[in-house]
């Protein structure tokens, strides 16, 4: 049995102290069995309910999740310093001299005027650190969801001025995707369909970017609306004392009109 006593008062060390008692022999089973790649979902999860605290704007909940996320990067630092890989000490200090080194308009003696400037510069930093031979393309990590990912390939790509000067440009690529995916729907090919609807999607982000507008969050205020209007439309329909799938379209397109007054 655990003497609470003997664990620091400190909390991120007292947090530490627990996370290795409990990966310990006279821990917990659980804690004892968990990888790196087990808990990668893990890892996610907390990390998304971080974001939904935000989005919120519910600071007991944020400050419950970032908790969780912290237990995460201990967890998962604790197991690299089991293999002789790395500690938590070793990744904070990778991430302080990354922050001195790409912040030199603050710790050296260069100058970035805004904040246009700063990530300019951040990005031609990171390509020095990588080498030559790096793309501004790497390190966008794959398992983003699509929607960030495509903001940030895009946010990367403008910080080296490949991008359209206002949203004319913007506009104008969007209705010609529109056309290409309508010129498609007649051949029924699900890959050509894909494809199209893809690149649609794909510079719907990009016109969110250029309007400043946050595309993730824009299509969860849109998942939001919608969930609200229904249960609008579910609570009409019972007040009659029926069930959507009993009304006609029509039916459903009038109570719609309703919700969204």
């Amino acid at each position: 049995m655990a003497h609470l006593d003997t664990l620091p008062t400190e909390p991120v060390a007292r947090l530490r102290a627990i996370v290795s008692l409990l990966r310990s022999p006279a821990g917990c089973p659980w804690d004892r069995e968990q990888t790196h790649e087990s808990l990668r979902a893990g890892l996610l999860e907390e990390a998304c309910e971080a974001i939904d605290a935000i989005t919120k704007a519910d600071d007991a909940n944020l400050r419950e999740e970032l908790g969780d996320v912290l237990l995460q990067v201990i967890f998962h630092t604790d197991l690299a310093a089991e293999r002789g890989a790395f500690t938590l000490e070793d990744a904070a200090r990778d991430t302080c001299e990354k922050l001195i080194r790409r912040h030199p308009h603050v710790f050296g003696d260069t100058e970035a005027g805004d904040t246009q400037a700063v990530l300019r510069q951040w990005e031609q930093i990171k390509r020095e650190e990588k080498g030559a031979t790096a793309s501004t393309m790497e390190n966008i990590p794959r398992a983003l969801p699509a929607l960030i990912r495509a903001a940030n390939i895009q946010k990367k790509a403008a910080r080296v001025g490949f991008d359209w000067p206002d949203t004319t440009g913007v506009i104008e690529k969007f209705q010609e995707e529109l056309a290409e995916l309508a010129a498609e729907l007649e051949s029924g090919d699900p890959k050509r369909l894909e494809h199209e609807l893809g690149d649609l999607f794909f510079t719907t982000v990009n016109m969110a970017r250029k309007l400043g507008v946050e595309p993730e969050l824009a299509l969860e205020h849109a998942n939001q609306r919608f969930i609200g209007r229904f249960r609008h439309l579910e609570n009409a329909a019972a007040a009659n004392g029926r069930k959507l799938e009993d009304l006609s379209l029509q039916d459903l397109e009038d109570l719609w009109r309703d919700a969204k007054k």
